[in-house]
């Protein structure tokens, strides 16, 4: 049985808990490793190595830090195809879905690369006779990111190669289901030229994360992940004075208007709810037909969901893979009982779903529910799961105010041929996301990631100028040089003259 354990000060670090985690092949079903699980003192040891390698690193010219960064994306592309299979064997999605996700991690490793223009200050010469002011951003110190399991390349590498190249050193607390993937990219970035103690990766639990959360000298954790633990992480992180930024849940809605190419919002729909299992905070989980479009929406969308290939991700011709464990697997179906139970009309069934060889594989076929009301639980409920919902609405305007009116605001798109729906949707809407005939609007890595209301706890979205901002703080500086003018001493509050 293959051990995994931590990556601390540039080495492995087995630490001293005892506590281990299984890591299943989610396409068999069978244990493939076991990772252990990091103790408090663990945790207080990869933190101290931070705060120490912190006092060099944050010293290091931004051109330094770039130029490893450059390094590191040649590696990555190097090894992408193993990174690639690390993901599929332990997430479960196929491989080219895998393939995607470590290529938009990559593209924040290329924005970070231009961290010596992003940290550039501004000057003002002369904001008084004499005077000048200039700003500057500077690190915040050890830094903490903990992840999920959906994407184990992508969202890590959203955090640490920018507070990296910021001049921060960082802890990475990955998802315990499939820790392989996050430590091959810190060792990768050793490689790459990275010294010992900036980047260190805890696999872990709950235990882990309070530690993180509680100890001293970590001054801001990053976290994605469901909405209820990222409250939690949100509450707990400011307690205790660390800056936060804590992505939660999703329930993205795609509005098919009657004037939209159908095609296009179905081909869409199905990439956008059934791409690597439905697993994905940007996934489209609910499809708001609008005026008469939702009879011929439905016809399509089930033809494409029963003819949907579920097969390992290994293999070419999948088009979906299996979920990641076999308890995620059973609360999936159960929702699907539940949409069932609360009147919603069950179209595609997928829950009988088995694969010849893979009987004991985290399998379900792709659903589909049409008649879905507001106030039901498979509406208002992250399943995060290969379950699509439609939800048929009289007009736009109704709509707008369903998306609206919903806890969750994440991403949302809009399928239409008219430039003014288009366009009042995307001023009206409130969500952080918004894709126009664009099934999954994730932002480019120059751009930033982040949703509203219980989807985002925190001021800050996440990569591009967003995480500039985010992992370092802002120094003014107010500048005066004698000139053998004496001044008098002055009484009121200082003003430019």
């Amino acid at each position: 049985m293959k051990n995994i354990f931590h990556f601390v000060d540039g080495k492995e670090f087995k630490g001293d808990s005892k506590r281990t985690s299984d890591v299943f092949n989610p396409a068999t079903g069978e244990v493939e490793a076991k990772v252990s699980l990091a103790s408090k003192n663990d945790v207080d040891i990869a933190v101290k190595n931070a705060n120490e390698a912190f006092k060099e690193w944050s010293l290091t010219p931004p051109i330094t830090r770039a130029r490893i960064l450059f390094k590191y994306k040649e590696l990555i592309e190097k090894n992408s195809d193993e990174l690639t299979k690390l993901i599929v064997a332990e997430h479960g999605k196929v491989y080219d879905d895998a393939k995607g996700s470590l290529t938009r991690g990559l593209e924040v490793v290329e924005f970070a690369c231009g961290i010596p223009h992003l940290l550039k200050g501004e000057f003002t010469e002369n904001v008084g006779k004499g005077v000048d002011s200039w700003s500057m951003r500077q690190p915040l110190g050890v830094c903490a990111g903990i992840t999920p399991f959906n994407f184990p390349a992508m969202v890590p590498m959203w955090m640490f190669p920018m507070a990296i190249a910021c001049g921060n050193t960082f802890i990475l607390k990955p998802s315990e289901k499939d820790p392989s993937c996050p430590l091959m990219l810190a060792q990768l970035l050793k490689e790459a030229g990275l010294p010992d103690g900036v980047l260190n990766v805890i696999n872990g639990d709950k235990e882990s994360v309070d530690a993180l959360l509680e100890h001293k000298d970590v001054s801001a954790i990053s976290f994605v992940g469901s909405t209820g633990i990222a409250k939690y992480i949100y509450e707990n992180a400011a307690k205790n004075e660390k800056r936060v930024q804590a992505l939660g849940g999703a329930k993205n809605h795609c509005v098919v208007m009657p004037d939209s190419d159908l095609d296009q919002a179905v081909n869409g729909l199905m990439g956008a709810a059934y791409g690597s299992a439905g697993e994905r905070c940007m996934a489209q989980s609910v499809a708001v037909a609008v005026g008469n479009i939702g009879d011929e929406l439905v016809k399509r969308l089930s033809e494409k969901v029963e003819a949907l290939k579920v097969g390992p991700g290994m293999d070419k011709g999948s088009e979906m893979g299996p979920l990641v464990t076999k308890e995620h697997l059973e609360k999936v179906k159960g929702y699907v009982d539940l949409g069932v139970e609360e009147g919603a009309k069950l179209v595609v069934d997928g829950r009988n779903l088995k694969l010849q060889g893979y009987e004991n594989g985290f399998y379900i076929g792709g659903c589909l529910f049409d008649h879905v009301k507001e106030d039901m639980r498979i509406y208002k409920e992250e399943i995060f799961g290969p379950v699509l919902s439609v939800v048929r609405v009289e007009d736009f305007n109704t709509a707008v105010d369903l998306v609206n009116n919903h806890e969750y605001g994440n991403g949302t798109s809009i399928f239409t041929r008219d430039g003014d729906s288009a366009r009042t949707f995307a001023s009206k809407i409130k969500v952080g996301m918004v894709g126009v005939n664009i099934p999954i609007p994730v932002p480019m890595a120059f751009h930033s990631f982040g949703g509203w209301k219980r989807s985002l706890f925190g001021d800050q979205h996440m990569h591009g100028p967003e995480g500039v901002r985010f992992y370092t703080k802002l120094k003014t500086i107010t500048s005066r040089w004698p000139s053998g003018i004496k001044d008098n001493p002055e009484f009121i509050m200082p003003t430019m003259k």
